[in-house]
């Protein structure tokens, strides 16, 4: 009697790099079936994740052919205003919910704190003698409290919709992806910086990796999906695409 095993999938990354057309270009070879073309913030760093399997001239050519959507997209990056770094301190802005409000400190001696006052102050009530990192640990702290309670209703909504669910939706940071799906265990990761977009944002994300549960690859049947229960997701993609740009 024979006992069939599955191949494990072999997760090594090589790293290279290659320069064309004046942009000094990363290549990480993994075992993957396709190419993916990405511009990471904050600077526009131009990546390119390729089959183990397939050759640089077969990488350069697939570059060269994509080199009118990196210079596009990288001048997007450069011409964007960077965020200064967070200083947490009165009369510094932040985004909430897509809107700007001003960051009020105000010294106290109880448990730290966050309130929106008049829609328009973020207050952030603290010890005098706080230091920046302890302020930004109970700013990102306060983040993740109110998107874990916008989560649930909107998986909610759209599992229901959808026909599908997930096991387990977590968030965490991340610099180059607004959310990301493990199909085997369906676990959704959702970034902590979706706190700062407006509803609709979160919404689009939280659709788009529910989607992966029924289609895994971005192809021409995933984007038939959601134009079946998000018609407008486009344009919500290209509203985050400010922060972050791919290309396939």
């Amino acid at each position: 009697m024979f006992k069939f095993f599955k191949k494990k999938r072999d997760k090594t990354v090589i790293k290279s790099e290659i320069i064309i057309g004046g942009f000094n270009i990363t290549v990480l070879k993994k075992d993957i079936k396709n190419l993916h073309l990405n511009i990471l913030p904050p600077d526009g760093k131009v990546r390119v994740s390729a089959p183990k399997r397939m050759d640089e001239g077969s990488i350069r050519v697939f570059i060269v052919s994509k080199m009118s959507w990196i210079e596009k997209h990288v001048s997007k990056f450069k011409e964007q205003p960077r965020e200064t770094p967070r200083e947490y301190v009165s009369g510094e802005s932040h985004y909430f919910k897509g809107e700007k409000y001003l960051l009020n400190v105000i010294h106290c001696d109880k448990k730290p704190s966050i309130a929106i006052n008049d829609k328009k102050y973020i207050c952030l009530y603290i010890k005098k003698e706080a230091t920046v990192e302890e302020r930004k640990k109970i700013f990102l702290n306060w983040q993740r409290k109110e998107l874990a309670k916008e989560l649930p209703d909107i998986f909610d909504k759209w599992q229901t919709i959808m026909g599908v669910s997930a096991n387990e939706v977590r968030i965490k940071q991340m610099k180059t992806k607004w959310g990301t799906c493990n199909i085997k265990a369906k676990r959704i990761w959702i970034n902590l910086d979706l706190i700062k977009k407006p509803v609709y944002c979160i919404e689009y994300i939280v659709v788009h990796e529910l989607a992966h549960l029924i289609e895994k690859n971005h192809n021409k049947r995933f984007k038939e999906i959601m134009d079946k229960f998000l018609p407008s997701w486009r344009s919500y993609k290209k509203e985050l695409n400010g922060s972050f740009l791919s290309g396939s």
